[in-house]
């Protein structure tokens, strides 16, 4: 078993256009041993995923800077700075969007890791001021995704699923 601390400095980790977002996966599941993955996540005003869910994957979320709403089968719920979000296992579904006019950052911890994949394999990969706009959802997009949702056993739903 490897013991050695690691210690990431702002400018480490591969950055990731996700959902109109930029991503920064700051430890993968390759360096936590499959344990868990934590991702940063700037998400533009407008910015953030359909309603999905993945049942092998406990999702926690810290509000760092702003603040989004999260939606569940629940209901709705905004939560701003130093405000947390756990998503249990078992496959509940949910998303978030950034409803202000200003980005919101989250810290985004995963257990176990595998999400970071998913976003790897989606993404395209930017600079630390790039945001770009979601890829259209063209029906390769779409098939592709649907690839990709079986691969990481996630499901994605329409985005007024939880409306």
């Amino acid at each position: 078993m490897d013991l050695s601390i690691n210690i990431i400095n702002p400018e480490v980790g591969i950055r990731l256009g996700v959902a109109g977002g930029n991503y920064r996966v700051i430890i993968s599941g390759e360096q936590t041993g499959g344990n868990y993955a934590v991702i940063e996540m700037i998400v533009p005003p407008g910015g953030g995923p359909p309603p999905h869910a993945h049942p092998d994957t406990q999702e926690m979320f810290y509000v760092l800077e702003g603040e989004v709403e999260f939606k569940t089968e629940s209901g709705k719920q905004t939560v701003s700075k130093n405000g947390f979000v756990n998503i249990p296992l078992g496959g509940a579904i949910h998303c978030f969007k950034n409803n202000s006019t200003s980005n919101v950052r989250l810290l985004c911890t995963v257990v176990p890791a595998g999400l970071e994949k998913l976003f790897e394999e989606i993404a395209t990969p930017v600079t630390p001021q790039d945001m770009l706009p979601p890829p259209a959802l063209t029906p390769e997009r779409k098939a592709f995704l649907k690839e990709m949702d079986e691969k990481y056993n996630q499901k994605t739903y329409s985005p007024d699923f939880l409306d």
